[in-house]
């Protein structure tokens, strides 16, 4: 897995709409976001590649809130506090991993101020 980093210099990049009807894609598996019914090979690379920066802005900011929440479940202060093992296993991840991304939801609720 990645090392959960954010530059907290960058600025957020506003993902394109993901606009696609999760009931067509049911019924078509071949059906990924209207791509298929795109001609134009400059439109389809444009608009593929804003899905791809939007997916991407997407698993970032997902992320983010995995850390946040990794960093709740393990805060001191909850009687009902988990253990890093016990939040690695509930998200899959090793518990080093788990470790460091409750680390980095840690930073993130403390803010860019007092980062410095």
């Amino acid at each position: 897995m990645a090392e959960p980093q954010r530059s907290h210099d960058t600025p957020r990049l506003r993902p394109a709409p993901l606009l696609f009807e999760p009931a067509a894609a049911a019924a078509d598996p071949e059906h990924f976001f209207d791509l298929e019914s795109i001609e134009d090979p400059r439109e389809l690379l444009s608009r593929s590649t804003e899905l791809t920066h939007a997916f991407r802005a997407a698993t970032d900011r997902a992320i983010e809130y995995q850390a946040m929440a990794a960093a709740q479940l393990a805060d001191p202060r909850r009687f009902d506090r988990l253990t890093p093992a016990v939040i690695g296993e509930r998200a899959g991840w090793t518990e080093d991993y788990a470790k460091k991304m409750i680390e980095f939801g840690r930073e993130l609720m403390r803010g860019p101020e007092d980062l410095r």
